[in-house]
Formats: C-alpha cells, sequence, structure tokens
C-alpha cells in the first residue's frame, strides 16, 4: 500500500496524558499534559512542555516544582476537564472531587487518586516555539498500595492507565509481551518453525502469573462495574463520570476560543 505525505504537524502517537500539579498546598493548580516524557535514567530525570499563556505556567516558573500524576479510566473525565478549564477562574481540585496530598520532596500536591505521582525538580527551562520545556530531575515516587502486589512490586496492569492519541482518550489494552521477549528462547523456536505469528502468544502465556490472573480478575470486576454504571447512565441520560465530579450537569459549556486554559 501506498504511502501518503502530509505537512509537518505533531502527530506522535500515542502520549501519556498526565495531570500535572504545580504550586504549593495553599495555591496550586491542575493541567493536563499530553507532552511529556523521560529524558534519563540515571540521573532519572523528566520534563513537561507548557505554553507561556497557561495560568499554570506562572506557578511553574516561581516554584521550579511540579508533580506529574498518571492517570486512569476513572480520571478520564477530571483529565480532559483539567485541559480544557483555567485555573485562574475554577478551583479543579473542589470542582473534580479531587484530594490533594502533601508531596514528600516538593511544596506541589500530589493528586491521590492518581495511582502513581512523580515529583520533580526544575533544573532548567528551554524556550522552544509555541512552549517552554521544564526539564527536570524525579526526586521522589510515590504509589498507592492498591497497585501494588503481596512482594511490594508496582503492577501497572492493576491501575487502568489510559493514554492520549491526536484528540482521543484511549484504554491500555492487552499486555503484547514484556520486554526482551523478541528475544527469549521460545520465540526464537517459534520463528525457526515458521509459526511467527505464535511467538507473541507463546511469551504472552508465559508471563501471566498467579498474580497477574488474580488481578485480570479484579481489573475485569472493576470494568463491569463501570459498564453497569455506564448502562444506569444512558437509561437516565446522565453521563456515568458523573458520579466523580460536585455538581456536574449535563451538557456542560464549552470553553470560548479565546478562554485560557492550564
Amino acid at each position: 500500500m501506498a504511502r501518503q505525505n502530509f505537512k509537518p504537524g505533531t502527530l506522535h502517537a500515542p502520549l501519556p496524558a498526565v495531570m500535572a500539579t504545580v504550586g504549593d498546598m495553599e495555591n496550586s493548580n491542575i493541567i493536563t499534559i499530553a507532552w511529556t516524557g523521560i529524558l534519563s535514567s540515571d540521573p532519572p530525570r523528566t520534563y513537561i512542555s507548557v505554553r507561556p499563556s497557561r495560568f499554570s505556567h506562572k506557578l511553574l516558573s516561581e516554584s521550579g516544582e511540579f508533580v506529574i500524576n498518571l492517570t486512569t479510566q476513572k480520571l478520564a473525565y477530571a483529565t480532559d476537564y483539567a485541559g480544557i478549564y483555567t485555573g485562574a477562574k475554577v478551583d479543579k481540585f473542589e470542582k473534580l472531587s479531587l484530594t490533594k496530598t502533601e508531596s514528600k520532596e516538593v511544596k506541589a500536591p500530589t493528586i491521590k487518586e492518581s495511582p502513581l505521582a512523580l515529583e520533580c525538580r526544575v533544573f532548567e527551562v528551554l524556550h522552544y516555539g509555541t512552549h517552554d520545556v521544564f526539564i527536570a530531575d524525579i526526586v521522589n515516587v510515590s504509589c498507592d498500595e492498591s497497585i501494588l502486589d503481596e512482594k511490594g512490586r508496582i503492577c501497572f496492569e492493576k491501575a487502568g492507565l489510559m493514554a492520549y492519541a491526536h484528540g482521543e482518550y484511549f484504554a491500555l489494552g492487552e499486555s503484547l509481551g514484556r520486554f526482551g521477549f523478541s528475544a527469549s528462547r521460545e520465540t526464537k523456536k517459534a520463528i525457526k518453525s515458521g509459526n511467527s505469528k505464535s511467538f507473541a502468544d507463546n511469551n504472552k502465556k508465559k508471563n501471566v502469573s498467579a498474580s497477574q490472573k488474580a488481578s485480570d480478575k479484579q481489573n475485569k470486576k472493576s470494568e463491569d462495574g463501570i459498564n453497569d454504571e455506564v448502562k444506569v447512565a444512558e437509561k437516565n441520560k446522565v453521563p456515568y463520570y458523573a458520579k466523580f465530579v460536585k455538581n456536574s450537569k449535563r451538557g456542560a459549556s464549552v470553553r470560548k476560543k479565546d478562554g485560557k486554559r492550564g
């Protein structure tokens, strides 16, 4: 099939959809960020790109600290809302019924409902076109105990994480294999036998431990709960996520074109 060319654009996908918190416990804000990632593993370093026009930019510039809060399917509404409305007019913690908790190493608060949070301290700011890039050291990682196994290891499959791709949010799906599966003995054997289609399946089966099965069962239970909520919501003509937001109303107004966000 032939390929088509498009003009240069920000079409990289999928991307993380995180809620970054800035400020301090008294004066804070939440801004949704898709342009973030890892820069270095040793020392652990990350970044977020923020437009200077955003309300959070001033708080971030003054404090030099922020927290990256990973988001989940249950936090989809809050994630989207925090990226549309400005903290200059709305207390997003209150509006979205999110719990503000103290971070261990930085003044910026952590969102309790987030399964995992990266506390960050800025050491350099780069000015690139429409955005300023805040490069930071990851100084602490906090994790909700609900996604830890009996040995204290983080199980991301328990978190129900989501991603962002060109204007839409997506729930992360099934595992296709652990890191390094392409070089495993089983994979090489499958390829040698000509059954290349089965090597991912073989690896996936091998990696399904008892704890993962229990986690899958729990996730299925959680998904069923969400599906039940959706059915009830459809019957009542109310968004199922309304229970996560105080005073949530159907048909919320859309941000004006010239409105300030972040």
